[in-house]
Order: structure tokens, then sequence, then C-alpha cells
């Protein structure tokens, strides 16, 4: 079967009036703030607008370990949001909006595929209001005003020794990994040496989506440290004078936008913190809106559930107050391949054809990751879902192992084909979800705000990741030993690693156990409300491919986009 592009597919919809798809959820025209027929931003008075309304059941859509390229966990997202509609139920999705660094690199667009897909894709993908790039000048002003304190005179006493601050850009560029500022003339500021971080992994990103409120989100971009003092005291972005100034450039951002599906379902898309290294899920507020706008409010986590699903819970629900009800965990034939150790997927280039072939006993070899991954979200309580991701090459002695092994783990499990035949090919899976959901609730947090930090990084590392213990660097052990004494214990911990493997080495395959973690940098982002651990070869500003994606993308004679993904 040969199918129409994602783009052809998008291009055709039949798009609702925005203001249709706001009404169908309870939201007023004059909370919403249109960009066309098909985008809007909802004020944040819809919070409070909507809050005697029922409350929907929360949803949360994660993965096994994927390859790298992708398991479909978006448009699993997509197709079980649209499904609802077919079982009678209404529901609201809420994603992240892309990072326009993968978008023109090896991942290309996030907003599902197929006839799964959140319209208008070009928009989506793109730019869409603006909200990438309020965060990127928002950080890079306060970027700027450090620069500038140190040039004028440096009052606060700043070590230029340790400044934590880094510049951020929305693109894929190795190149500005690291990077001396202020060459030149007297004029031209303090040398020093400095890098960029891609926007996604800004800690003004994490801010806005864990932000409950503008003022909410004031006080946590004044809550930022960018650096220490010769006396190892924290700086922070309030000392500077640049909160102020840079919630104003961010008042718009916090307003989650609205767009829809293929078949019309609501879709909120609001913030985009990298799965990998910050927390990868969508914004606090977008779900606050959506909670009461409909029978269900399914989100997505970024990458596998031993990452976005464990920050899901740990973090996002930790800082929101809503408890989820039930968790989708997606699977496909050819992650669990790879994860028998048979096979090796490289970004960008065509699947091993050993891959293709018929084999339900490389499934079942790589089924220890499934098992983990179920078990992963048991850990927090919560009644797992597993939704068999179907691709066109798979047999169905393929799927029958899945099956085999997540019922081995009292999982429910249902076979989408909602790629092919949107949302009617995930209507079991929305009768399971919705089954799941009506189960008594155990969800709980992994561990306490009082716990030390160590004890945090250590229970991630052995219950979840399977990790037998793990080593601290000299520095890292001495930047732990100052969050303490500063006051930062309290705050939620996140691993920055590898999504390639449930541990922080990416050759290692499956579940691996008998591993030590190497803890070798933490960095703490006490505005957005955690502090984070570079584990493993770890980058905070990707590079590009030998292909990017850009080198497709295009305008045609008729000024339309080609090549978009």
């Amino acid at each position: 079967m040969t199918m129409d592009s994602d783009l052809k597919i998008a291009r055709a919809a039949r798009l609702n009036p925005i203001i249709d798809i706001a009404h169908e959820m309870g939201i007023a025209p004059e909370l919403l703030e249109t960009y066309g027929n098909s985008v809007a931003k909802i004020k944040l008075e819809a919070i409070e607008a909507l809050a005697d309304r029922p409350k929907a059941k929360y949803v949360v859509v994660t993965a096994i370990t994927p390859t790298p390229l992708g398991e479909g966990k978006t448009t699993t997202t997509v197709g079980l949001g649209q499904a609802m509609h077919h079982t009678g139920r209404r529901a609201t999705i809420a994603i992240r909006q892309p990072s326009m660094g993968p978008t023109f690199g090896i991942k290309g667009g996030a907003a599902g595929g197929g006839y799964s897909q959140v319209v208008p894709m070009e928009s989506l993908n793109l730019h869409l209001t603006g909200d990438m790039h309020a965060v990127t000048s928002a950080h890079n002003l306060l970027s700027a005003m450090l620069d500038n304190h140190l040039f004028r005179k440096n009052e606060l006493d700043i070590d230029p020794h340790n400044i934590t601050w880094r510049r951020v850009l929305d693109v894929d560029d190795r190149a500005l990994r690291n990077i001396v500022i202020g060459l030149g003339g007297k004029n031209d500021g303090v040398p020093r040496q400095t890098g960029f971080d891609i926007t996604a992994a800004s800690e003004v990103m994490g801010v806005l989506a864990l932000s409950t409120s503008l003022q909410d989100l004031r006080a946590r971009l004044g809550r930022i440290v960018i650096g220490y003092t010769s006396d190892q005291e924290p700086v922070t972005a309030e000392q500077l004078k640049a909160a102020g100034a840079m919630t104003v450039m961010m008042r718009d951002a916090i307003k989650p936008n609205l767009l829809q599906t293929l078949e019309n379902t609501p879709v909120l898309v609001h913030a985009g913190p990298f799965g990998n290294i910050a927390h990868g899920n969508s914004s606090i507020v977008a779900d606050l809106i959506g909670i009461h706008s409909g029978d269900f409010l399914i989100t997505e986590a970024g990458f596998g559930a031993d990452m976005g699903a464990e920050r899901f819970f740990n973090i996002k629900c930790r800082a929101s107050g809503l408890i989820p009800d039930a968790a989708v965990l997606v699977a496909t034939v050819r992650a669990l391949k790879v994860h028998s150790g048979a096979h090796r997927v490289v970004a960008g280039r065509p699947l091993p054809p050993a891959i293709l072939q018929e084999n339900p006993d490389e499934v079942h070899a790589g089924g220890a990751n499934l098992r983990k991954q179920i078990e992963n979200i048991k850990l927090h309580g919560v009644s797992p879902v597993v939704a068999i991701n179907a691709f066109p090459g798979d047999f169905s002695s393929e799927h029958d192992a899945i099956r085999d092994i997540a019922e081995s783990m009292g999982a429910r499990v249902a076979l989408c084909t909602n790629f092919v035949d949107g949302g009617r090919g995930a209507i079991e899976l929305a009768e399971l979800v919705a089954e799941a959901a009506d189960e008594p609730n155990g969800f709980h947090l992994l561990y306490p705000n009082e716990a030390p930090l160590r004890d945090k990084i250590e229970v991630i590392a052995e219950k979840v990741y399977g990790a037998e213990g793990v080593d601290y660097s000299p520095a890292a052990s001495r930047q732990l030993e100052i969050y303490e004494q500063n006051g930062f214990g309290n705050l939620p911990v996140i691993i920055a690693k590898t999504h390639l493997s449930i541990s922080s080495d990416p050759s290692l395959k499956g579940a691996p156990t008998g591993w030590r973690m190497p803890v070798r940098e933490a960095r703490a982002s006490v505005g957005a409300g955690f502090v984070y651990l570079i584990c493993g070869d770890i980058s905070t500003m990707p590079g590009l491919s030998a292909h990017p994606a850009a080198e497709s993308i295009d305008i045609d004679e008729t000024g339309e986009i080609v090549g978009l993904s």
C-alpha cells in the first residue's frame, strides 16, 4: 500500500474554525487570541472559567526505549485522541511544540504521522505563534545582562569561572557547544569561555512548562541561578534585575496554543522541553485547561517510560497536583528487535534488511525492555496499556509476541493501525484506556521532597534504570554539596542521559543490569524547580547529521513548502 506523504495528507484535511474547536471544549471566544482560522492562543483566564466543569480522566502516553527513528508516540497520542470520539467520548490532546533543531535535523517534525496528525502541520513545525523565539530571546536577554554586569564593575562579585548560564539557539549547531566571548577591544566585553545549548534545553523553557500562572512564571524566572560569587553564594536573575523584562517577553508565550487533529479533535500545543535533557513534557497551564475540557485529557511524555514518563510522574505531577489515571506504553516490532541485540539502526539510514524479516523470537528476545518499562509505570501505581504501533512490514506473529509479553506482565494490550486508519485504528486502545482509567488510583511519587539529592538520584538509577549503583565525579560531588548548602536539596532530580537505552550507555539494549551510572556533572535549574545530572556522553546542543532534513526542505514554484516531514 502506498500512502501520500504526511504533508500532502495534512494539506487535504478539512479543518474546523478554531473558534468552533474551542467551543467544543467550553472555551468562550473572548478567551481566545486567534492566529488566522486554524490556530489560537488561549488566555490564562480560561483556567478559572473552566474550573467548575467536571475533571477529565488524565492519561499519559509514553513508550519503550526507542530506536533513533522514534516509535510513533505522537502518532499514537493523536490516534488515541481521535479514537475517543469514535467511542462516544470527548478528548483533548496536549503535546509539546516541536523544536526546529530536530525539524531541520534528523528527526523531522513532531505533528504525528499518516492519518493521525496535528494540523496545520506547517504551522506546528515552523514557528507556530513564536513561543520558541520568546524563550530564546528571554534566555539570551539574561545572558546579555549577565555579561554587561561583568563589564560594568561586577558589583555582585560574580566569579567569572563559576558561571553556569549559557546562551541558547533553536538550531542544531555543534560548533557553538564551546565558544569564547568578549574578544576584541576593551569595549567588547569580558573574555570568558561559555557555549550554547539548544532552546529546548533552556531553563526558561523548563520554567514555561512548569509554571501554573503568569505570577508563578515571574517568580520562577527570578529564582534562576546564573552562577556563583567568589564565596560560592548563588546569584539570581532577580539580583541582575532581569526577571521583570524576561517575564514581559514571555507574557504571550505562557498562553497555550490551540490546534486540532485531522479529525478535528482539540490539541493544546505548549512548551517544548527536551526529553533527554529537561523534563520532556508539555505545559502545566495547558493541562489545567485541558483537564476540564472533555472526558479525557491525553498528554505525551518524551522518549521512553524511564525518561519522560518518570519525569511526568515525579516532576510535572508533583508541581501541578494533577493525578494520572492511566498510561499508554507504545511498543513496536522493530524497536524490540533492536533490543534483542541482533540489529543496529542508525538515524538517517534505511533499516537493516534482516530486521524486516519475520522473526517473533527476536521480539521475545528484546522483550526485557518492554517488561521493564511496564514495571516502571507500575512503580508509580499507574495502570499501563500497551499500544502495539503497527508498521506495514510487521507480521501478525510478531504482534502476537508483543501481546504475549505485555499480558505476562498483567498489562492490557491493543493493536493500533491509526497511522493508516486514523482514529478508527485505535478504537481498541481507546476502550482499554477507558477501562484502565476507571480502576482505583494508586498513584504515588518515587521520593519525597525532603530526601537528599543523592537519595533521589539513586532511587531513579536503581529502581527505574536497573543500575546497581551511582558513581559521582569529584566535580559532581562538589556541585551537589553546594546545592544542598544553598537550600536546593528539596528539588526533584532529572537524569540527563541517552534516550537509546534504559541505562546511561546507548550500546546497552534490552533491560541491562549490573552496570553503574556515572554522573559527571550536576546543574541546578532552580527557577524551573529541579536539579539535573549529566550522565555519560550527552550533549545539550545537538549537531546536524551528514544529510540533515534541511537539505530536502524548500518551496516550489507556487510558494508552497516541500520536503517537510
